[in-house]
This record gives structure tokens, C-alpha cells and sequence, in this order.
């Protein structure tokens, strides 16, 4: 998963110099709604649209307006302005958040090694994205692009927040398909409406790295790697799964330098490297937290097998004690 957002931002970078951004990003996420829909029909769970409220479509057209909507205009505008490498590294911003907001919305437990984790992580990022000088990130010192890119990690961390709710009563399949499409429609309304019938036509005359990018982002950045974070949030929670997101600019550095030849210079290693022993930590606190619930879990089953059989033994000295 980490592997095919990184991907994403060289893909989103050869798409956004050759293709109209709300045209590119609707085409992209139709194409991910035809391989996410026949996901479903393969798995037999079509039927279960059926089952869903009112409650259950408003939760996926709220986390399709943030995390397909909102994150797909940021993103394709700034890789017109910021190289991908560059870009990927805003992606550190989101455990951070994530983890503020988990902590306080969902009461999601959290543990020092935790926290440690992510702030190493998100500062090796942060390293990383400043070439060794993070006081150049700071408001007034950075330009349009940055600002675009703090869009993509607002959207996304009230998508992952919002998705935790709807996968409460909704499968992580189901989830990511229906908000997938639901954003594909949002998109083409907008991309007609703003760019006209036009921009639609100028695709045909796109380079093929161009469609080969768009392939890329439909079918492995979006419908396998969304249906994978969205069973994520579920199985580890928001804080655990977003913690992941960490890895992402690492991915998104190297392949851009691979693949766009964007420069990698000292900086992008060592903060590389400091992302990963933060996500290192991460891990290591959750299992912590998890082996100390089981461990509460077992002495409360305990004591009351102990209740359990005290009590019998109290009710038959009762009744020789009274005769009965």
C-alpha cells in the first residue's frame, strides 16, 4: 500500500504536465470504480448495497467529497508546481494528525512509544522535504505549491477520520467502491462544468506515459491500494493505519529520483532513514499496548472464573450453617 502512494506522486507529476487535472482525476477514478465494482461483483457482496441507509451513503459521499473530491484537485494542482519528491513528503503530516485527532474523536489508545514514533517519523519526513532546514517549510517561506499540498493532508485525514465511522457498519470493499465512484461522478460534474467538453477531447492527444500513469494511479494507487487501507483503518484503527502513511514519501523519493530523475541529495536519505525507525517505534508501541490489554484482558477473565466458583462454595456453608 505504502509502495503504490508513493508510486503516485511520480505517476501524479507526468499527469498533471500533460493532462488537464479535473479531466485526469476523473478519468482515474473511473477507471478504479470499473476494477473496484467488479472486485464486489466477484466477491458477491453487489447485493449488499442493498442494505445500506441513509446514514451509511451520506458517511461514503462525505468521505468521497475529502478523500476522492477535495484530495484530487490538491494534489494534481501542486505536482503542477513542486516536483513529486518534493510533494510526496506532505504525506508525513498525516499520522500526525491522525494521531491528534484519533486520540480525541475516537478515544483510540495511545502509548509514549507511539507518539515517539510518529513524531520521529514525521520529522525524518520533514528533513527529508527541507533539504536539512525545516525553517524553510514555515509559513511565509514556502510558496502556492505547499499550500496545495497542506489540502491534500487535510482531505486526507478527514477521509481516514470519516471512513472510520462508515466502516463501522459498512464492508471495506463496499467503502472504498461506492466512494470511489461516488467521487468519479463528483469529478466529471466538475470537470465539464469547469473545463469544459474540451479538456475531455485534449486527452485522446495526451502522451502514452501520460495514459500508462493514469493506468498506474486507477488501477494500483487507487482501487488495490484504497481497498487495502480501508480494511487498515478497520483491522488496526486510524491512528495504527495512518501511522503507515510514514512510508509513503520514502517511496515517493526514491521512485521519483528513479523514474523522473528528480535529485536525491543527502537529506532525502537521512530523513528516509529517520522515518523509518519512527515507524519502527510505532510498531513496537502498538504491540506493547495490544500485549497489555490481552494481559488485562486475561487477569479480568480470571477473576471471574474465581467469583464464579467462590460462590457456590459460599451458598453450601450457608446451608449447613442453618441446617438446610
Amino acid at each position: 500500500m505504502a509502495a503504490l502512494w508513493g508510486a503516485s506522486w511520480p505517476w501524479g507529476r507526468v499527469i498533471a504536465q500533460a493532462m488537464p487535472p479535473l479531466a485526469a482525476a476523473s478519468l482515474r477514478f473511473l477507471i478504479a470504480s470499473v476494477a473496484l465494482l467488479l472486485w464486489m461483483g466477484w466477491s458477491g457482496r453487489l447485493k449488499s448495497l442493498r442494505t445500506l441507509g441513509s446514514r451509511e451513503w451520506l458517511g461514503l459521499l462525505n468521505t468521497s467529497a475529502f478523500g476522492i473530491f477535495g484530495y484530487s484537485i490538491f494534489f494534481l494542482l501542486a505536482l503542477k508546481l513542486v516536483p513529486a519528491g518534493k510533494a510526496s513528503m506532505v504525506v508525513a503530516l498525516n499520522p500526525v494528525l491522525i494521531l491528534i485527532l484519533a486520540s480525541l474523536l475516537f478515544h483510540e489508545p495511545v502509548n509514549k512509544k507511539m507518539s515517539l514514533g510518529v513524531i520521529l517519523a514525521v520529522s525524518g519526513a520533514l528533513y527529508a522535504l527541507s533539504a536539512g532546514s525545516i525553517s524553510s517549510l514555515l509559513p511565509g517561506q514556502s510558496g502556492m505549491g505547499e499550500w496545495l499540498l497542506l489540502g491534500c493532508a487535510l482531505c486526507w485525514v478527514s477521509y481516514t477520520l470519516i471512513g472510520r465511522t462508515v466502516l463501522t457498519t459498512v464492508d471495506a470493499l463496499t467503502a472504498a467502491s461506492m466512494s470511489t465512484l461516488i467521487g468519479a461522478v463528483l469529478l466529471s460534474i466538475s470537470s465539464l462544468g469547469i473545463e469544459g467538453i474540451s479538456a475531455w477531447s485534449s486527452l485522446i492527444h495526451a502522451p502514452s506515459q501520460a495514459w500508462y500513469s493514469v493506468l498506474a494511479l486507477g488501477l494500483g494507487s487507487t482501487a488495490l491500494a484504497f481497498a487495502w487501507y480501508m480494511h487498515g483503518v478497520k483491522s488496526l484503527g486510524a491512528t495504527s493505519a495512518g501511522a503507515y502513511l510514514a512510508l509513503v514519501p520514502l517511496f515517493g523519493v526514491l521512485l521519483s529520483s528513479l523514474w523522473l530523475k528528480e535529485a536525491l541529495n543527502p537529506s532525502l536519505i537521512g530523513g528516509g532513514l529517520l522515518a523509518i525507525s519512527g515507524m519502527a517505534l510505532m510498531s513496537w508501541g502498538r504491540q506493547t499496548l495490544h500485549s497489555k490489554n490481552d494481559t488485562v484482558a486475561k487477569n479480568s477473565e480470571l477473576q471471574l472464573d474465581q467469583c464464579k466458583q467462590a460462590k457456590p462454595h459460599r451458598y453450601k456453608t450457608a446451608r449447613l450453617k442453618t441446617g438446610r
